[in-house]
């Protein structure tokens, strides 16, 4: 059954709805059939298929996945559009949730055109950590943690952090951010050259 029209405007503003119109934008901007972005991005077809009719919640890898395969950054795909004062309260925001630990990220400004920034506030409990693959290259990544402890940056010399403290590091290189203490907080800027 079809949404009526004021049910599919209502729909295209949610992040879903937002998400589903980016990919298939982006899709189209390179001339991909859904079978081969599902395969480039390594992922089901029907899940693909999903996404682009406004149907699931897609895990950050998926996201991430998808933006690779896109050639974009994931902010591309999940950006809300730009407003001049934004508001967002502690708790809100749509989390997207990782399928490796315990690891939430909230997309809270996506970069403008013309600019090269994204920033998030991360909520982590302790457990698996998360591994995240190698970015673009020219990638730094930005942390400064809230609350908790923390151990952040390259897989190969991760740092541990308190509330308070501040890392970068180049995320074109694999890089992992696991809690030490329940409910660990952090914001996060991406830079992308």
């Amino acid at each position: 059954m079809k949404d009526s029209p004021d049910a599919a405007a209502l729909k295209a503003h949610t992040p879903i709805g937002l998400l589903s119109a980016s990919i298939r934008r982006e899709r189209e901007r390179l001339g991909l059939s859904v079978t081969e972005l599902a395969r480039r991005a390594g992922i089901a077809k029907s899940t693909l298929s999903q996404l682009e009719a406004g149907i699931g919640n897609p895990s950050l890898e998926t996201l991430w996945s998808l933006a690779m395969a896109l050639d974009v950054q994931v902010t591309r795909l999940i950006g809300q559009p730009r407003r001049h004062v934004q508001v967002i309260r502690a708790g809100e925001g749509a989390a997207t949730v990782s399928e490796q630990g315990n690891y939430a990220a909230t997309l809270l400004a996506a970069c403008p055109a013309g600019t090269q920034r994204d920033l998030y506030r991360i909520r982590v409990q302790p457990g698996a950590p998360r591994l995240s693959g190698p970015h673009l290259p020219g990638t730094i990544e930005h942390v400064i943690v809230g609350a908790g402890r923390a151990r952040i940056g390259p897989v190969e010399q991760p740092v541990e952090l308190a509330a308070g403290d501040y890392i970068s590091y180049s995320a074109d290189t694999a890089h992992v951010f696991e809690a030490l203490e329940a409910d660990t907080m952090a914001v996060m800027l991406i830079e992308h050259s």
